[in-house]
């Protein structure tokens, strides 16, 4: 599974722990950056991760800024993408069961790296259950295409 992953400065410490965490454990792991703590602008990155998601080269996608809040409604404007903010397993796992989420953001604000990679093991390893739940998520696509 290939990964896209991204931060600003405020998520660039926990992303980077994620990222060689993901590679140890065999996931093909793409940084889109930000590269330091400078400041700097985390809708680039959020474009980037979603851009890359969308356009299917990765398979997934990884957002860590404060609070995951921004990443989220940046990547959302990507055609394509379902990023949804994570807090707790229940809410991870049901956004990729019945969202297909394809994209996760974390708030490193709230998340040490073992609690960030408990969420994202449950991102990773929880496949979309479709039926019921494929139609809502055509809706989606239909309201993105301006089709409803």
């Amino acid at each position: 599974m290939t990964i896209a992953i991204g931060s600003d400065h405020a998520g660039f410490a926990l992303k980077e722990k994620i990222r060689r965490r993901l590679a140890e454990e065999g996931y093909d792991v793409k940084d889109f950056g930000t590269t330091s703590e400078d400041s700097c602008d985390y809708p680039d990155f959020a474009q980037a991760v979603a851009r890359d998601v969308a356009t299917e080269r990765s398979d997934r996608g990884l957002l860590v800024c404060y609070t995951g809040i921004g990443m989220a409604m940046a990547a959302n404007k990507v055609a394509g993408i379902r990023a949804a903010q994570g807090e707790r397993e229940d809410e991870v796992k049901l956004t990729r069961q019945h969202n297909d989420a394809n994209v996760l953001t974390l708030g490193a604000r709230h998340l040490d790296e073992d609690g960030a990679m408990h969420l994202v093991r449950a991102f990773l390893e929880t496949e979309f259950q479709g039926g019921r739940h494929a139609r809502r998520v055509a809706k989606i696509a239909l309201i993105e295409q301006g089709r409803t």
